[in-house]
Protein backbone atom coordinates (compact mmCIF):
# COMPACT_ATOMS: atom_id res chain seq x y z
CA UNK A 1 0.00 0.00 0.00
CA UNK A 2 1.27 3.59 -0.90
CA UNK A 3 2.17 5.79 2.23
CA UNK A 4 0.58 9.06 2.90
CA UNK A 5 4.21 10.65 1.80
CA UNK A 6 4.10 9.40 -1.68
CA UNK A 7 0.30 10.43 -2.33
CA UNK A 8 1.34 13.45 -1.33
CA UNK A 9 4.35 14.12 -3.39
CA UNK A 10 2.14 12.76 -6.43
CA UNK A 11 0.12 16.15 -5.70
CA UNK A 12 2.54 18.62 -7.62
CA UNK A 13 3.40 16.18 -10.90
CA UNK A 14 -0.48 16.00 -12.03
CA UNK A 15 -0.87 12.24 -11.48
CA UNK A 16 -3.29 13.23 -7.60
CA UNK A 17 -6.06 12.29 -8.87
CA UNK A 18 -4.74 9.00 -10.42
CA UNK A 19 -2.79 8.54 -7.58
CA UNK A 20 -5.89 8.68 -4.96
CA UNK A 21 -8.01 6.56 -7.24
CA UNK A 22 -4.96 4.02 -7.19
CA UNK A 23 -4.51 4.36 -3.24
CA UNK A 24 -7.83 3.58 -2.68
CA UNK A 25 -7.96 -0.09 -5.03
CA UNK A 26 -4.47 -0.84 -2.91
CA UNK A 27 -6.79 0.14 -0.27
CA UNK A 28 -9.69 -1.77 -1.36
CA UNK A 29 -7.52 -4.91 -2.08
CA UNK A 30 -5.33 -4.83 0.97
CA UNK A 31 -9.07 -4.70 3.55
CA UNK A 32 -11.01 -6.95 1.53
CA UNK A 33 -12.79 -8.68 3.94
CA UNK A 34 -12.06 -6.58 6.61
CA UNK A 35 -14.44 -4.92 8.51
CA UNK A 36 -14.52 -0.68 8.54
CA UNK A 37 -13.33 -0.61 12.03
CA UNK A 38 -10.05 -2.69 10.80
CA UNK A 39 -9.68 -0.43 7.96
CA UNK A 40 -10.19 2.75 10.09
CA UNK A 41 -7.48 1.45 12.53
CA UNK A 42 -5.27 0.82 9.84
CA UNK A 43 -5.53 4.18 8.26
CA UNK A 44 -4.99 5.64 11.56
CA UNK A 45 -2.16 3.61 12.70
CA UNK A 46 -0.09 4.61 9.61
CA UNK A 47 -1.10 8.25 9.46
CA UNK A 48 -0.10 8.67 13.07
CA UNK A 49 3.39 6.74 12.21
CA UNK A 50 4.02 9.62 9.50
CA UNK A 51 3.04 12.49 12.03
CA UNK A 52 5.31 11.23 15.14
CA UNK A 53 7.82 10.58 12.49
CA UNK A 54 7.48 14.38 10.96
CA UNK A 55 6.94 13.10 7.50
CA UNK A 56 2.87 13.87 7.49
CA UNK A 57 2.35 17.56 7.69
CA UNK A 58 -1.33 18.78 8.12
CA UNK A 59 -1.61 19.98 4.63
CA UNK A 60 -0.97 16.80 3.13
CA UNK A 61 -3.73 15.50 5.60
CA UNK A 62 -5.92 17.87 3.80
CA UNK A 63 -5.29 16.78 0.71
CA UNK A 64 -5.94 13.47 1.28
CA UNK A 65 -9.19 14.26 2.76
CA UNK A 66 -10.32 16.07 -0.26
CA UNK A 67 -9.04 13.88 -2.62
CA UNK A 68 -11.11 10.68 -0.89
CA UNK A 69 -13.54 12.82 0.25
CA UNK A 70 -15.61 12.82 -2.29
CA UNK A 71 -15.91 9.15 -2.73
CA UNK A 72 -17.13 8.64 0.82
CA UNK A 73 -21.52 9.08 2.13
CA UNK A 74 -22.18 11.80 4.49
CA UNK A 75 -21.26 9.44 7.77
CA UNK A 76 -18.20 8.25 6.55
CA UNK A 77 -17.23 11.54 5.25
CA UNK A 78 -17.84 13.02 9.43
CA UNK A 79 -15.57 9.94 10.42
CA UNK A 80 -12.67 11.11 8.09
CA UNK A 81 -12.82 14.65 8.78
CA UNK A 82 -13.14 13.49 12.74
CA UNK A 83 -9.89 11.38 11.95
CA UNK A 84 -8.23 14.25 10.09
CA UNK A 85 -8.53 16.42 13.13
CA UNK A 86 -7.47 13.75 15.44
CA UNK A 87 -4.13 13.60 13.50
CA UNK A 88 -3.60 16.77 13.17
CA UNK A 89 -3.72 17.29 16.97
CA UNK A 90 -0.91 14.36 16.96
CA UNK A 91 2.51 15.01 16.90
Amino acid sequence: MKDFNTYSKEQGTGKAESGAEDLAKQMARAFEGKGEADILRAIYREAEKGRKAGTLTDAELDNFYAAVAPMLDGAKRKKLEQIVQKLKKTK
